[in-house]
This record gives C-alpha cells, structure tokens and sequence, in this order.
C-alpha cells in the first residue's frame, strides 16, 4: 500500500523508542497476561523489510542486533521479552530501542504491565526518521 498523494511507501526507515523496561512480575494467566513491552511493525509497502533491532540500556551496554522480517502488507507483533539470540534482555532494566529497515514501516510500542490484579497497557508511536 502507498501514500496515494505521493505514490510512496508509508512510514520511515528508522525508529526510535526511548521508555523501554519490561515489568519482572506478573499476575494471571501464562503466556497472554505476562508482563511484556512489544513492537508492532507494519510493512504497507510491496517489498519484504528486512528489519535490525538494537537495544540500549543505561549502564551502556549494547544488545543485538536482532534481527526481524515483516512480509509485505503485513504486521509484526515482536514482545521484547522474546529475543533470545544475541542476548536474552534482562527484565526490570530501562532500555531504548533502535530499528532500521531496508523500506519504510510504520512501529508502535506497547507495554503490558500486569504486575497487579489491575493490568494496564500503553502504546505509543515511535519516533521515525529516514
């Protein structure tokens, strides 16, 4: 799919997320009430993207790159607690992300904080740039 004014690809390149930590403690049910931090990735566009993630934590250390593919007119939905190889990341330790794709995509982050009986979830946009 593409921007019809344009006749471009939507979304960027190159996505930034600087809140990351996944919540240690859970409460209910295994695996759909696990505390969690997620992107979702859309490809709109016609090609495969080819997509790196690299994590950044406070103390400076550097996780990744993990790689991820989203198919063509497709959503990706990736939990953070997930990646395995290089580096499994520690829970509870604040994190930023960066993901560069070979097309344009479109990233949201979501968090699942399940640590109480009163679960709550965010999502926001990353920030894109090309």
């Amino acid at each position: 799919m593409t921007d019809s004014s344009s006749s471009q690809p939507i979304g960027k390149t190159r996505w930034e997320l600087a809140g990351g930590r996944v919540p240690v403690d859970s409460t209910g049910p295994e695996p759909e009430l696990v505390s969690n931090d997620k992107v979702c990735l859309l490809n709109a566009g016609e090609e495969m993207a080819t997509v790196t993630l690299t994590l950044y934590y406070a103390d400076g250390r550097v996780a990744g790159p993990y790689p991820l593919s989203v198919a063509s007119e497709r959503v990706r939905h990736t939990r953070i607690n997930d990646l395995i190889d290089p580096y499994a990341p520690p829970l509870g330790e604040a994190y930023g992300i960066v993901l560069e794709s070979n097309v344009p995509i479109v990233v949201q982050f979501t968090r699942q904080d399940t640590r109480q009986a009163e679960n709550a979830t965010l999502s926001t946009v990353a920030y894109g740039e090309d």
